[in-house]
């Protein structure tokens, strides 16, 4: 390694920016992502090899692996105040992570893990937009059957929807929370 790499300080906002995008790049890249799933499939932690990869983009910046790998672990201190970049700093974060699970489940599983999580999420939209038509208290309320029904279930996903049913019986009992019968 040569004695110009940057080794103190930290890095700059430009300067991560850059490897968050080369990062983002080569991570989609065929190539790279056999090399994960290969280290994968040699029973190496996937998080081993993205790190590795941080740490050749480190060096083709001219900045000591090992300090930028240090810096990664401040950024959040550093950069509080700037929202966009601590922003796409946990893009950067969640980038890396699918990487590692798109080579540890493989691309059917992962696909599918995927496909289960869009139709989820296209649930949970519908779910919010079907609780907007209701006043802001009986919000609070489904809200807060929700967030019960989830602590519940230990926040896995398939409990983070109630129905359309569920909604209105929420709010049906809260409008009448006693019924008697005549």
């Amino acid at each position: 390694m040569s004695s110009t790499s940057q080794n103190s300080g930290m890095l700059s906002r430009d300067q991560l920016l850059h490897l968050f995008n080369r990062f983002s790049f080569l991570t989609s890249q065929p190539d790279v992502k056999k090399r994960i799933a290969d280290a994968v499939e040699d029973k190496q932690e996937a998080v081993a090899v993205t790190t590795a990869i941080q740490e050749e983009i480190f060096s083709e910046m001219g900045i000591d692996p090992r300090f930028g790998i240090a810096c990664l672990g401040k950024v959040n201190m550093v950069y509080e105040n700037d929202q966009d970049l601590m922003l796409r700093f946990y893009k950067f974060v969640a980038k890396e992570e699918v990487a590692c699970e798109e080579a540890e489940l493989g691309p059917d599983e992962f696909a599918e893990r995927i496909h289960a999580q869009h139709k989820l999420q296209e649930q949970q939209l519908e779910m919010l937009k079907h609780m907007r038509k209701f006043h802001l208290d009986d919000q609070s309320v489904i809200l807060e059957k929700l967030r019960q029904q989830m602590e519940k279930a230990n926040f896995e996903s398939e409990p983070s929807i109630l129905s359309s049913e569920q909604i209105q019986e929420i709010v049906r009992r809260r409008v009448s929370p006693l019924f008697m019968p005549r």
